[in-house]
């Protein structure tokens, strides 16, 4: 009966399970804790400094700059693993994002968002909102994350949705 108990604790444990649960590393090499942005409405994006993709950069700050004062962060997860397409270190993808589209939001290091490497807050986001027909993989630089106040995630955007498009779902969440 014990082992029963304790199985179902787990479960509901897992199922209770939110980005806050999750440690990343700043673009500077700084462990942050997921959990400094609760209460906050999330967006979270794998970007790229050599993608089609690339210009949505600008889109993204803007977002971070107009709502950031109402609750609003953006998470930029640089990714190589897309067409070799942000080949650069932590410092060079940095400079490129602030110096081209004048980027200050938050930035952490590279990672890999498939596959065996795949960071586990990635792995977590990917199993909450699947992509197209139930596919859980990462299909290109930007997809986006929107995750509400209390960590969970509420929707999963393609990497050509927009960052104006998506700015109507997330004020909704504001």
């Amino acid at each position: 009966m014990c082992k029963i108990q304790n199985t179902e604790k787990w479960r509901a444990a897992v199922s209770e399970q939110s980005i806050y649960d999750f440690t990343v590393s700043d673009i500077k090499g700084n462990e942050k804790s997921m959990a400094d942005y609760q209460g906050k409405v999330l967006l979270i994006v794998n970007t790229a400094s050599k993608c089609g993709f690339t210009p949505q950069l600008e889109g993204l700050q803007g977002l971070h700059a107009e709502l950031g004062d109402r609750g609003l962060e953006v998470l930029g997860f640089p990714c190589n693993q897309f067409m070799n397409q942000d080949p650069g270190n932590n410092d060079s993808i940095s400079e490129f994002c602030s110096l081209n589209y004048g980027v200050d939001f938050p930035m952490f290091s590279k990672i890999e968002v498939n596959g065996d490497g795949a960071h586990p807050l990635f792995q977590f986001l990917k199993k909450e909102a699947k992509g197209v027909m139930g596919s859980e993989k990462v299909k290109w630089n930007f997809t986006k994350f929107l995750i509400g106040r209390d960590g969970k995630v509420i929707r999963r955007y393609p990497p050509t949705a927009k960052p104006q498009d998506i700015r109507k779902d997330i004020e909704n969440l504001l």
